[in-house]
C-alpha cells in the first residue's frame, strides 16, 4: 500500500492525470530525510479535502519532491457530519481519542472543558498550542489511515454552545453517559434520519459529566445515552460511539 502524503494549499482543480505536483517545507523533509522517499516510488497524494491521486515520484531532494499522477480521485464530504466533542482529560487519553477518532473516520473534532476536567487550557496560547497539537496528531492518523479528508479541529466549545446545538433544527447532541435511558445503537436505528445533518458526539472527561451538566443537556434537547452494559474510558468512549454511528450510516 502506498503512504499518503499532503499539500493542504493544492486545489481540486490541480488533481488532474499527468499533473506535476510539488511538495515543500517540513512534509517534503520529513518524506525524503525520515521516510527515505526516493525517485521512482509510487505514492499518495491529497489535500486533506477530498482530492487525492496516486503517482510516481519524479523528483526528489532535500527539501522537496515531485509526483506525476496517473490516477485521480474527488472524494465528496459526508452529507452528515459528525463531530466529536471531546473533554480535555489528564495525560494523553483525551489525545489517543483524537487519534482513534480520526482512524474512524470523524469529521470533526472540539475541546470541551468540562466541570470535572482535570486539564486546563487557559484562554490565549495555551489554548492555541492544544488545538494546534490536536490538529497535527489528527493530520498524522488521517495520513496513515489514508484518509482523503483530515478532520477539522475546532475551537473550544462551552456547556451553552453544546446547549444551542441541541435545540437546533436538524442538529442531534448525543452525550455517552453510564446513566443514558437507552442505547446510542438503538436511539439511532430508530431517530438517525436524513433530515438530521450534524451529529455531536459529547465525551466526558476522566470523572465522568457533573450533574448540571447532564440537566443542561437533557433540557436543551440532547440525548442522554449509553454504549452498553460497560463502562468506557474517556479515550475510547468517542470512538466506540463513532464506530455505533458509522454502522448505522452505512459508512462502515
Amino acid at each position: 500500500m502506498a503512504n499518503l502524503y499532503y499539500r493542504e494549499e493544492l486545489s481540486a482543480a490541480e488533481f488532474v492525470s499527468g499533473a506535476e505536483l510539488e511538495v515543500v517545507g517540513d512534509e517534503a523533509h520529513h518524506a525524503v530525510r525520515v521516510s527515505r522517499l526516493r525517485v521512482g516510488e509510487h505514492i499518495m497524494l491529497g489535500n486533506g479535502a477530498g482530492s487525492l491521486g496516486l503517482g510516481e515520484v519524479i523528483a526528489a531532494d532535500k527539501q522537496r519532491f515531485v509526483v506525476r499522477l496517473a490516477e485521480v480521485q474527488q472524494v465528496p464530504s459526508p452529507r452528515q457530519r459528525i463531530t466529536l466533542v471531546q473533554a480535555l482529560a489528564k495525560g494523553d487519553r483525551d489525545e489517543r481519542a483524537v487519534e482513534q477518532a480520526t482512524e474512524f473516520g470523524i469529521d470533526a473534532i472540539q475541546p470541551w472543558g468540562a466541570a470535572r476536567s482535570v486539564s486546563r487550557w487557559a484562554p490565549g496560547e495555551k489554548t492555541e498550542r492544544g488545538v494546534a497539537k490536536w490538529q497535527r496528531i489528527a493530520r498524522e492518523a488521517a495520513k496513515q489511515s489514508l484518509r482523503p479528508w483530515t478532520p477539522d479541529v475546532l475551537a473550544p466549545t462551552t456547556l451553552a454552545e453544546l446547549a444551542q446545538h441541541a435545540s437546533r433544527e436538524g442538529s442531534e447532541v448525543l452525550v455517552l453517559h453510564p446513566r443514558g435511558l437507552g442505547t446510542l445503537s438503538g436511539w439511532a436505528a430508530v431517530c438517525l434520519t436524513q433530515e438530521v445533518r450534524d451529529l455531536f458526539l459529547v465525551v466526558g472527561p476522566e470523572g465522568g459529566f457533573d450533574d448540571s451538566e447532564l440537566e443542561a443537556l437533557d433540557t436543551a434537547g440532547a440525548q442522554i445515552l449509553t454504549l452498553g452494559s460497560t463502562v468506557l474510558r474517556t479515550s475510547s468512549a468517542g470512538p466506540a460511539g463513532l464506530a455505533v454511528l458509522n454502522m448505522v450510516l452505512g459508512r462502515w
